[in-house]
């Protein structure tokens, strides 16, 4: 067994996926609906939306899909976040510039007494926090 970060996302889990794959690097697949086995579950208008999508780096693992529950609406929540931490100082520093990109900084990267943290809703409303010695 193994966990791992699994987001949801409203519509944008191609961008999303890409975008943190520009980051943070490694392998990234994606699947659409109209190219799994699911195909026949799903009107042809859902066909373009990502069934599973994956990105594997030294940095990361992060899994995600678009929502496939027109019935039901997605909430999106806080509680959640992804966490990059013990990577060097430099790196930390890197990443969180990249995906400041279009993102709401809620605690810019500064020293603490814990090491250097900082933490960031991004463009695609998911929560990132930052930690380094």
């Amino acid at each position: 067994m193994q966990l791992t970060t699994y987001l949801l996302l409203p519509g944008t889990c191609k961008d999303a996926m890409v975008f943190y794959h520009s980051i943070l690097g490694g392998e990234l697949t994606m699947t659409s609906v109209g190219e799994s086995p699911m195909k026949g579950m799903f009107p042809p208008a859902m066909h373009v939306k990502i069934v599973n999508a994956r990105l594997k780096s030294q940095l990361a693992d992060i899994s995600a899909s678009d929502w496939l529950r027109p019935t039901q609406a997605p909430i999106q929540g806080n509680t959640v976040c992804l966490y990059l931490s013990g990577g060097s100082r430099e790196d930390t520093k890197a990443a969180f510039s990249k995906l400041s990109d279009g993102a709401d900084i809620t605690d810019p990267l500064v020293e603490q007494p814990f090491g250097l943290y900082g933490a960031l809703n991004d463009k695609f409303g998911n929560r990132w926090m930052f930690q380094s010695q």
